[in-house]
């Protein structure tokens, strides 16, 4: 596989902006004799990612081995995003790409799965003469079938949305090559309306998974040499799952039991919800050493008046109190980060300024950072009006890069003569001399290789930094 390791990080830098969400990862190269072979790559959020794992397990089931070379595929994948407009741009472009592969072999299959798939559906067809399969997010069970409709010439399509299907039985084959993290779906949709947001009408409404099948596949990859699990979902916070004998298991509940499969077992989550964040999520962190000091919680914007208009469902005052409980309850230190949106429908430059306001008085360890990008079908497409000028919204985006770059350094610089507890997974992306890893508040810590091993726990003394990454020595 080629380890493209900055493009299959699902971690989130300290910078990330309108460009950095549609990442891509090939498939691992897999020989066992099959005689078909599958190349899939992967755009956007980490829950495709995990759904590629799943897309893999089913297809090596029926006879496909994996290449990381288009060239040598049968059958080409691509698990696709709609978050933005550029994600979706990104794909067409790819398409055109193996348009040439597939003139040069006709039995080439090219397929689109996932939300871009879902939101399009047949039409995706239409306007791209070389797709043989347009699959959703919930029909990947049905791939056999599609593909052998497609192997006799037929133009295949399932875009079903389920409100039951959430692939608990199918262990998903881990693609991220480094042995150590593993993402864990633990619900799928989302019943959310944010007014911008895809993700209902591309995943559909929640449901969870039977957390007895979460646990067996957590305890599972720490038997086999994994040592850090990230439970994902659109809202982990609304997980609810009714056992056999009709009792309620919420998120609070599952975290603490996977938390306790293992102390070396390390527990993370992504993504929540500020409206829905509870203290019993809270005090679960802070009583387990293993689960990590670390939250994602988008905020979106500062102003109460864009949130309103995002359907948010919570206001400013509602979100810092949720920050005010993480630090009073889980600690001073936990790391915090999150969404932010400039130049959504209407926003003034006060309204600007709000999120500015907010940025100053959290000051979050890392950011994910965009423009407005207006999305087909979404409440806001169809009620709002996308009229903040393109060169306003860059502006606006800069500033908010501009001082989450600065509050990173300052909570980085704040690390330096301390020592934490880091989950090595692999080498320095610029030195093979150097070893890798995170901290429990998910930041990356680089230091010199020595003798250790990925997957092992070290304690390093930080002696420098950037705004992105922590330098030390392990003690």
């Amino acid at each position: 596989m080629k380890q493209l390791i900055s493009d299959i990080e699902i971690i989130p830098h300290n910078v990330h902006t309108n460009d950095s969400v549609d990442k891509h990862v090939l498939s691992k190269n897999t020989y066992t004799g099959k005689s078909r072979k599958l190349f899939i790559e992967t755009y956007g959020c980490q829950m495709n990612f995990s759904d590629t794992e799943i897309v893999t397990s089913i297809m090596r089931e029926q006879g496909f081995d994996t290449t990381d070379n288009p060239d040598a595929a049968d059958v080409i994948f691509l698990n696709t995003c709609s978050i933005r407009e550029n994600a979706e741009l990104k794909v067409r472009n790819k398409l055109q790409y193996f348009n040439a592969l597939k003139n040069k072999k006709p039995s080439l299959l090219i397929g689109v799965l996932g939300c871009m798939a879902e939101r399009l559906k047949a039409k995706l067809l239409e306007e791209e003469k070389t797709v043989d399969l347009v699959v959703g997010p919930d029909a990947y069970r049905d791939l056999p079938n599609l593909l052998a409709e497609a192997d006799e010439g037929h133009k295949s399509v399932n875009v079903f949305l389920s409100r039951e299907e959430t692939y608990a039985d199918i262990n998903p084959v881990r693609l991220t090559g480094d042995g150590v993290s593993a993402f864990i779906s633990i619900m799928r949709g989302c019943d959310n309306m944010c007014s911008f947001c895809v993700v209902p009408f591309t995943r559909g409404r929640e449901r969870s998974r039977d957390m007895y099948s979460i646990l067996t596949e957590a305890k599972h990859l720490f038997e086999n040499g994994y040592r850090e699990v990230t439970l994902l979902g659109q809202n982990v916070d609304s997980y609810k799952w009714a056992t056999p004998e009709g009792n309620t298991i919420k998120f609070a509940t599952l975290l603490e039991e996977v938390a306790r499969i293992h102390p070396d077992l390390r527990v993370r989550f992504t993504t929540s919800h500020p409206k829905d964040m509870t203290d019993d999520v809270l005090h679960v962190m802070a009583k387990y050493e293993n689960i990590c000091k670390y939250i994602h919680l988008p905020a979106q914007s500062g102003s109460n008046s864009v949130l309103e208009r995002m359907n948010r469902s919570y206001t400013r005052e509602w979100y810092l109190q949720r920050i005010h409980a993480i630090r009073d309850i889980v600690g001073q230190d936990c790391g915090i980060s999150t969404d932010l949106i400039a130049g959504f429908c209407n926003e003034t430059e006060s309204e600007h300024q709000d999120t500015i306001s907010l940025m100053n008085e959290v000051k979050y360890h890392f950011a994910y950072m965009f423009e407005y990008s207006e999305r087909p079908n979404t409440p806001a497409a169809k009620k709002l009006h996308d009229n903040v000028p393109p060169e306003v919204k860059n502006k606006r985006l800069k500033e908010i890069i501009s001082l989450q770059n600065q509050h990173s350094l300052q909570i980085n610089k704040k690390e330096i003569g301390k020592i934490h507890k880091v989950l090595i997974d692999g080498y320095s992306k610029k030195s093979s001399e150097q070893m890798r890893g995170r901290t429990s508040q998910n930041t990356t810590v680089v230091f010199p290789k020595g003798n250790y091993q990925k997957g092992q726990y070290v304690f390093v003394k930080i002696h420098d930094c950037t705004q992105g990454t922590l330098f030390g020595t392990v003690v």
